[in-house]
């Protein structure tokens, strides 16, 4: 099919400088298809105009399509049951202000539900309890229209007034909010401004092209909660809008929820759901293969090798800037020396590690937050490989010859365990010997602020970063000066520099040309190692469909079922 100029000419005319900006770049084959449609969602475009427009262009919309394995069956869902769950348990209280962990923010999405969604399973933004949203000429306001007819579980309904107070609430420092690893520097409470019953505008701090990620799913904190919420008690209701209530939840032991009657969105298939909590992988694994449960809600291969080609299991695959973080402090000896990170980051052998650890299923890092998945990474920049004798000529060059003894702190979780020894092998080849401290979740993240924290507080530390979007959250909250999460102290101000600029940028190029700068700075500074971005994985029995899981260990359950 031709391109439809008269037709193209008619939609130009009605829209913004910004939805005529891509609509060129489309047409002149500077961004695909899939590329556009990721893009117009982020500024409020709609999948039916989007449809229109390119279709107009020539040929049917196809970018839309799924990376991953689809669990949903042929024919019509098989109402009720109770769908079984393994995950992660909770590393604390089911706080939507504090929780920092896969396990409690799992928790969040199963009552609670957020302005938008990034739906892993379509690689788009879409609509949740906001329908529709627009940004002014530069990024700086952004305005969120809001779904008509949502209830709350108590049957209150969801209005401005319930959106303005969340988001007051998580973009408070008084609060000690995790949201405030994405709001900092972007939105304060005065920023957030009731229009009307249905309207809300965000006035940032500075322009943001990638705003309605940071009030999506993405956010895992960002759940609407009714006006007044006192989020220490939210433990005890779960209140949200989503399409399951609360049932009952023992900490650290399980968590049951029933369907939601009257949720917005239509009743769910499944009659409940069930999670129990487990602290670590394997245990998961023997549950599913013993019956005990139907789903794992996010897994790595490494102790799972079992289910993988087993027939009795489907296993969803998601493409995913999910990645493992090595951060090195860059105020402490010896470390101080960029020199002394490099070397580090040049003693590992990425390709062997994504085998080794995920069978392959991951992709390289490059030492900084630019996953491939996202649009905007700069692939041009050189890969970063291992060099044995390049790494002692820096520790050489450094001052440490004969290289020098440290310790690495790190969580009990997935592969991270394999992988720090991974790391500490690889670093016996250049001089260096690297003492574990692998310790449980809870031990591990402290209250997640400086001083309190051995996450932020280690000479080295090795985490786990969940997937998002974009990498707004990952270049400022671990990177920049005044990052809550900057476990490497790493301050430069060209850097802050250039991730306002990128932060600030709506449109694709230069947000490309912006990428290509950090990376290199990165590369050239190595205050952190990211060695691969793993794919998400959710394993479910086969007689399980329509589980929408995201690579940030969430899964949505409301079109779940299990057939007979």
């Amino acid at each position: 099919m031709g391109r439809d100029t008269s037709r193209l000419d008619t939609i130009r005319s009605g829209r913004s400088e910004l939805e005529n900006h891509y609509i060129d770049e489309l047409m002149a084959g500077r961004i695909s298809r899939r590329q556009f449609v990721r893009r117009g969602a982020v500024i409020g475009m709609s999948t039916s105009l989007m449809s229109v427009i390119l279709t107009a262009c020539g040929g049917a919309n196809n970018s839309s399509s799924s990376s991953s394995s689809s669990s949903t069956a042929a024919g019509a869902p098989v109402k009720g049951g109770t769908l079984k769950l393994a995950s992660q348990a909770p590393a604390g209280a089911i706080n939507p202000l504090t929780i920092d962990d896969a396990g409690g923010l799992c928790m969040l999405a199963q009552t609670g539900e957020f302005l938008a969604f990034d739906n892993n399973m379509a690689l788009a933004l879409q609509p949740m309890l906001a329908t529709s949203w627009k940004p002014n000429a530069d990024g700086s306001v952004w305005t969120f229209n809001l779904r008509q007819g949502v209830k709350f579980h108590d049957g209150s309904p969801l209005t401005a007034d319930d959106v303005v107070y969340t988001m007051q609430q998580l973009a408070d420092p008084k609060n000690a909010s995790n949201a405030l690893s994405t709001f900092t520097g972007v939105l304060k409470p005065a920023g957030v401004v009731k229009v009307d019953a249905s309207t809300v505008d965000f006035h940032l701090e500075a322009p943001n092209g990638n705003f309605p990620y940071l009030v999506s799913s993405d956010n895992y904190n960002a759940i609407i909660v009714p006006n007044g919420t006192d989020f220490g008690k939210w433990q005890k209701t779960f209140i949200g809008t989503g399409p399951f209530k609360l049932q009952s939840y023992d900490q650290n032991v399980s968590a049951s929820f029933v369907a939601n009657p009257d949720y917005w969105g239509g009743a769910p298939n499944l009659s409940g759901t069930t999670f129990s909590f487990y602290a670590s992988q394997q245990p998961q694994v023997l549950a599913l293969e013993g019956g005990q449960v139907d789903v794992i809600v996010q897994f790595v291969v490494q102790g799972a090798q079992s289910i993988l080609n087993n027939p009795s299991y489907q296993i969803i695959k998601l493409k995913s800037a999910n990645h493992r973080e090595l951060s090195m402090r860059n105020d402490m000896a010896p470390f101080t020396d960029a020199r002394v990170r490099q070397a580090i980051a040049l003693s590992l052998d990425r390709p062997g590690m994504v085998q080794a650890l995920l069978d392959g299923d991951g992709e390289l890092g490059n030492d900084s937050p630019f996953a491939p998945k996202f649009p905007s990474t700069d692939t041009s920049v050189p890969q970063r490989a291992q060099n044995i004798a390049k790494a002692k000529q820096l520790l050489a060059a450094a001052g440490h010859p004969n290289g020098f003894s440290t310790t690495l702190t790190t969580e009990q979780y997935e592969e991270i365990p394999a992988l720090a020894q991974v790391i500490a092998a690889a670093a016996t080849k250049i001089g260096v010997n690297i003492k574990l401290n692998v310790e449980t979740q809870p031990n591990y993240y402290g209250k997640a602020t400086y001083g309190n924290s051995d996450w932020l507080d280690a000479i080295m530390s090795l985490v786990d970063y969940g997937d998002r979007g974009v990498p707004n959250v990952f270049l400022e909250a671990p990177l920049s000066s005044g990052g809550p999460w900057n476990a490497s102290h790493f301050k430069n101000p060209t850097y802050d520099g250039l991730v306002k600029q990128y932060v600030a940028a709506v449109d694709l190029q230069t947000q490309r040309t912006l990428a290509g700068k950090i990376e290199t700075l990165l590369l050239e500074q190595t205050p952190i190692v990211i060695p691969y971005f793993i794919d998400g994985l959710t394993a479910t029995t086969s007689s399980v469909h329509g589980v929408n899981p995201t690579s940030i260990s969430a899964i949505y359950l409301k079109d779940a079922y299990k057939s007979a």
